[in-house]
């Protein structure tokens, strides 16, 4: 039986290693207009360009795409695949302005590739980006099936980047809510129920709602808020919760603590999925969001102001603080990481 990401097929720790390999080999770096103003580690990358740097990240939707074959329904992906890039670009403060796609595909299928525009059209209207480009290719010897991955571009004021170092012990960590499982863990959660022997059109618990559309709901798109967030409170770090879960917020500092000591309520999606696998809630919190897609640290008094500007879009609480130490740590629990 599946109980780890790790033994559904992806390992958090070797894919660091693998990145950690990969990276190790880049070491060319542009000089002036257009050098790198982060190193590789954050959620997305800067360049210089004057008053302004502009910012450049890339993602997918990963397996998630496998669902949306099961359930014959492709008009939602493109909003995660717009969502895993914008939401990572608003770490640093930036602006998503625009998209490139990229699919490649083992076989032709024209309704597909509308419904896959769909979704990538409804995502960047979310989002206000435009989609400027893409690419379709066909490697029949290199896919199966069909893979679903975006670039974002964007800008922010050099004054105006948010890059974790103010972070300091007493903020405040704010948490946004998920809509359910976003993009991350989709192996791990499709092995559970397939040694569950239950399908994606199988209820989940008592919701009456069948397991493909609960895995579907698209990832939320958390720019509008946080950038009208950005203009009213003042901002010490932000994080997208993606693969690695909580342990995203490591990436910010790593030489403090973020201490989880109310988290927010995890969709009862999660919780079934955490039954019927038998997974301890250690891999729950570091393979899922569990119900927080996102998180703001800021100075505490600024929490109010903060807060408040995120609604009505999102329905945001402080849900810990930052303290002397190193890692995540969620009490409640007896949960702690010292390492991304």
């Amino acid at each position: 039986m599946v109980r780890t990401y790790a033994e559904a097929g992806v390992s958090q720790d070797e894919k660091a290693a693998h990145i950690a390999a990969l990276v190790s080999a880049l070491t060319y770096r542009r000089r002036g207009l257009g050098k790198p103003l982060t190193k590789i580690g954050h959620f997305t990358g800067l360049v210089d360009f004057g008053a302004y740097a502009l910012s450049l990240c890339t993602d997918s939707v990963g397996t998630k795409v496998l669902v949306a074959k099961e359930m014959r329904r492709w008009d939602t992906i493109g909003i995660d695949c717009v969502a895993m890039n914008v939401n990572d670009m608003i770490c640093v403060g930036a602006e998503p302005i625009a998209f490139v796609d990229y699919v490649a595909i083992e076989s032709y299928d024209r309704e597909v590739a509308r419904q896959i525009g769909v979704g990538l059209n409804r995502g960047a209207e979310m989002a206000n980006v435009s989609i400027i480009g893409g690419e379709i290719a066909v490697v029949p010897e290199l896919v199966r099936e069909f893979d679903l991955a975006g670039t974002c571009f964007g800008v922010v004021r050099k004054s105006k980047i948010v890059d974790g170092r103010s972070i300091r012990a007493g903020d405040v960590i704010v948490g946004l809510p998920s809509h359910g499982i976003h993009s991350n863990g989709l192996t791990l959660a499709r092995g559970v129920l397939r040694d569950a022997s239950l399908t994606v059109f199988d209820k989940v618990g008592d919701s009456g709602r069948p397991w493909g559309e609960e895995l579907l709901e698209p990832t939320a798109i958390y720019v509008r808020p946080v950038l009208r967030a950005l203009r009213r409170a003042r901002v010490h770090g932000m994080a997208h919760i993606t693969g690695g879960g909580l342990r995203n917020l490591i990436r910010l500092k790593p030489k403090l603590e973020f201490r989880i000591t109310e988290p927010l309520d995890p969709p009862p999606m999660f919780r079934e999925l955490q039954a019927l696998g038998g997974i301890e809630d250690r891999e729950m919190y570091q393979t899922f969001n569990m119900g927080m897609g996102f998180a703001v640290i800021a100075p505490e008094p600024e929490a109010k102001a903060l807060i408040r500007s995120l609604r009505p879009d999102v329905n945001a609480r402080i849900v810990g603080e930052v303290v002397r130490g190193v890692g995540v740590s969620l009490p409640s629990l007896s949960l702690a990481w010292t390492s991304y």
